[in-house]
């Protein structure tokens, strides 16, 4: 990880004074109601084992090993404070890995499940990406140019990340070399471009552009071989994907609902309506999907709970959060 500094970075990206315009792609918030569809819902607190807990006990072990990050909110405006976490799926085991007065966003983790890749922002300050090694316990700054800085992801190799930036005013889609900074911007249109996703084979990734129509993003698949993009089979407003690692399913933010598709057949399942427009992220097997939901308030702020689903069963149990803040961003990694 010692090769990671790039600030170096090969791209010259401007500040924003107000990226208000692009947190409707970028910015992953909390959900705010459980889907109707559960035919059970459990409340598992954080030490909880899996032992004891009906639906995990049932989990791969490439699920149930694996870990989800998180953030969690508390406060607002100038005393917002962003905590990131990370958790077993039977809600044991919370680990804390970062903490900002500021923002904390979209956290993703590299195939192996040893690294993490995150936005920070202090106040006063553009969006930066750093990357979190889970061995070493150490936090790498590697995306530090002027503009904002988002939604980082790995390639299948941990070699390279994907993220989206600002350059000439609007948003588009870069890929960097972790071991030199060497950076490729993908995507040059006039519209906005972000949220990129790779698929596990490296071969191509998925994101989400307004390029049809300002303000009605679609998501789009980029092949790295023809070094083009085209629309994934949706409709209405979608943002936000993640491949599974088969490719054969798409999670996504479907409206106002987190949602996964099957792709071969395009058949939808819609998991929750969410006020706050986050996203379904799957989880290492692709059976089961983890979304935030928005609670009641709790000492004069909402709080929130990790959702998990199980696609295939119709189940779900929901994880409280550590303090009682905003749940966001939930990723399940190996």
């Amino acid at each position: 990880m010692s090769k990671m500094l790039v600030s170096k970075s090969s791209v010259n990206i401007r500040t924003i004074s107000n990226i208000t315009a692009l947190t409707t792609f970028i910015l992953l918030t909390g959900c705010q109601t459980l889907p109707s569809t559960m035919s059970k819902t459990m409340q598992a607190p954080a030490n909880n084992m899996s032992a004891s807990n009906p639906l995990t006990a049932r989990m791969s072990a490439i699920d149930r090993q694996g870990r989800i990050a998180y953030v969690e909110e508390q406060g607002i405006g100038a005393a917002k404070i962003s905590t990131l976490y990370s958790i077993r799926p039977d809600g044991s085991d919370r680990q804390l890995i970062d903490q900002l007065n500021g923002y904390i966003y979209a956290p993703a983790w590299s195939a192996d499940g040893q690294l993490l890749a995150y936005s920070k922002q202090a106040p006063r300050q553009h969006p930066k990406i750093y990357i979190y090694d889970r061995k070493s316990n150490i936090r790498n700054l590697v995306v530090n140019a002027e503009g904002s800085n988002m939604s980082a992801s790995f390639s299948p190799d941990g070699q390279k990340l994907l993220y989206s930036s600002t350059v000439g005013g609007n948003s588009d889609i870069y890929e960097i070399r972790l071991s030199d900074g060497k950076t490729t911007q993908l995507t040059t249109l006039p519209s906005t471009e972000v949220q990129p996703s790779y698929a596990s084979d490296g071969q191509s990734f998925v994101y989400t552009s307004d390029k049809v129509r300002a303000g009605r993003p679609r998501i789009y698949r980029y092949n790295f071989e023809t070094a083009s993009a085209a629309p994934v089979l949706t409709s209405g407003y979608v943002a936000s994907p993640q491949l599974s690692l088969d490719g054969q399913r798409m999670a996504y933010l479907n409206g106002r609902k987190a949602a996964v598709m099957t792709l071969a057949t395009g058949q939808v399942i819609n998991l929750a309506e969410t006020g706050l427009d986050e996203p379904a992220r799957l989880s290492p097997s692709a059976q089961y999907a983890v979304y935030p939901t928005k609670l009641s308030q709790v000492g004069g702020q909402n709080g929130g709970s990790l959702v998990i689903h199980s696609l295939s069963g119709n189940t779900s149990y929901a994880i409280g959060s550590k303090v009682g803040g905003v749940v966001r961003s939930p990723i399940w990694g190996r």
